[in-house]
């Protein structure tokens, strides 16, 4: 858990201000692949739970006299690399390979994030289950670990997180660019939320972006505002006379606090001692396996199978959006430690598992006479497709139906699946016609 005394942080904010890290030569990235725009959502920040802005002059801080040296002193990072990672902040630090940015934002977004101690305990809470998985991932492909903050900034590590630009998951795709990246989107399944595809499609993104700027921070730009928005800056700047770094382009005011964000959260993470915080033990190893499944098998009893609490399966497997694993190769998430109980309980289960299909509806098919035919109660058939018992169905419309006797494991599956979020539809203003005289 994370803690901080008054007095700490009136000694990270005197550090603060007379300290900034050294830039860190920054890492190559891998292949690239695929275009796409991810939203502008910034959902991750702590602006999202209810903070002040920390920039203004309100606070001022005396700094003591010291003595003058001839050498410039220069903070130089100590990681042992001859031994392995302690946890996941460790292994974190020892891949750091961004060029530090150090302004006067990166000093207001850090004190805004260690002025709310809770909600970094929440959001880093939240990241436990994911973190490996994103650093793993990442050194795999070469690129610099602060990446695995990101989320942070996007979602707060909450792969439920769905904005109002219907951006969604871990790192915030909006439907569009999920389509590109091949992130399934449906009924029955979002991967947008899914932690291992939507990781695998972030990084596509940024490894592309990066190749196409050379530069991280322009990168991370492009990811928030868009490549053809930072483009157009870049042009802008250049025709001026004007530098080209992230820091001198003008952008939106979420987009230039995007990267310091992000800083802020490295230079935590990197030194939590110096502001008197401890950052939750996240253990450096797998915490969680994929494990194909049949379709039919609601999510009560994979649970059951697993031998772990529904509420920690579904908390697992975010991209479901129905009790049912449905048709396909959607794999369902488990703890590391549960996949061998998993697969023995299904072995003798047998097909007694599969207790559920999908019906495609006909044109004088309603909830009613589908619910008849299948010998289910109308309230039992509408709560675990997602519908009023009243709902009109359209022809081939899929619904779930079931194959034995018991619906009670999918009714409570359904009941312990949060609501989807419901999507305003835009509106857009007639023009009037203009009559010619």
């Amino acid at each position: 858990m994370i803690r901080r005394s008054p007095t700490c942080l009136l000694l990270a904010i005197v550090l603060m201000v007379g300290v900034r890290p050294v830039p860190a030569a920054p890492a190559g990235g891998g292949a690239q692949q695929a275009a796409g725009m991810v939203a502008a959502s910034g959902a991750g920040g702590p602006d999202s739970e209810r903070h002040a802005d920390a920039g203004g002059t309100g606070l001022a801080v005396t700094i003591p006299e010291v003595e003058e040296v001839d050498d410039e002193l220069t903070w130089v990072p100590t990681v042992d690399l001859t031994n392995d990672a302690v946890d996941i902040w460790d292994r974190i630090r020892r891949g750091f390979g961004m060029p530090d940015l150090a302004t006067d934002e990166v000093e207001r977004q850090q004190l805004a994030y260690l002025s709310n101690p809770s909600y970094l305990d929440r959001a880093f809470e939240r990241g436990r289950p994911f973190l490996y998985h994103i650093v793993a991932e990442l050194e795999a492909r070469g690129m610099p670990t602060e990446l695995a903050l990101l989320p942070m900034v996007e979602s707060a590590y909450n792969p439920r997180a769905f904005s109002r630009a219907r951006a969604a998951g871990l790192w915030q795709f909006i439907p569009s660019t999920g389509r590109v990246f091949n992130l399934e989107q449906n009924a029955w399944v979002d991967e947008r939320r899914d932690v291992v595809a939507s990781t695998a499609a972030a990084l596509d993104y940024l490894q592309y972006i990066y190749e196409m700027h050379g530069d991280w921070h322009l990168a991370l730009a492009s990811y928030n505002w868009g490549e053809g928005a930072v483009g157009r800056a870049l042009k802008k700047n250049s025709t001026q006379g004007k530098p080209l770094e992230y820091a001198h382009l003008k952008m939106p005011r979420e987009t230039s606090r995007y990267v310091p964000k992000l800083q802020a959260l490295k230079n935590i993470v990197a030194r939590p001692e110096l502001y008197g915080i401890e950052l939750p033990y996240v253990a450096n190893k797998t915490h969680f396996e994929t494990v194909d499944s049949p379709p039919g098998l609601d999510l009560a009893t994979a649970a059951d199978f697993a031998g772990i609490p529904l509420e920690e399966f579904v908390a697992l497997n975010p991209a479901l959006k129905r009790p049912i694993i449905p048709e396909g190769t959607q794999p369902i998430v488990l703890p590391a430690d549960s996949v061998e109980t998993f697969r023995a309980n299904f072995a003798l289960s047998g097909d007694a598992a599969t207790r559920w299909r999908s019906y495609a509806a006909q044109r004088k098919d309603t909830l009613r006479s589908v619910a008849n035919r299948f010998k289910v109660s109308l309230v039992t058939l509408a709560e675990v497709n997602g519908l009023r018992t009243g709902a009109r169905l359209k022809p081939g419309q899929k619904l779930l139906v079931p194959v034995g006797d018991n619906a009670d494991d999918a009714l409570r599956a359904a009941r312990a699946l949060p609501d989807e979020p419901k999507i305003k539809k835009r509106r857009y203003r007639k023009r009037a016609k203009r009559r010619s005289r």
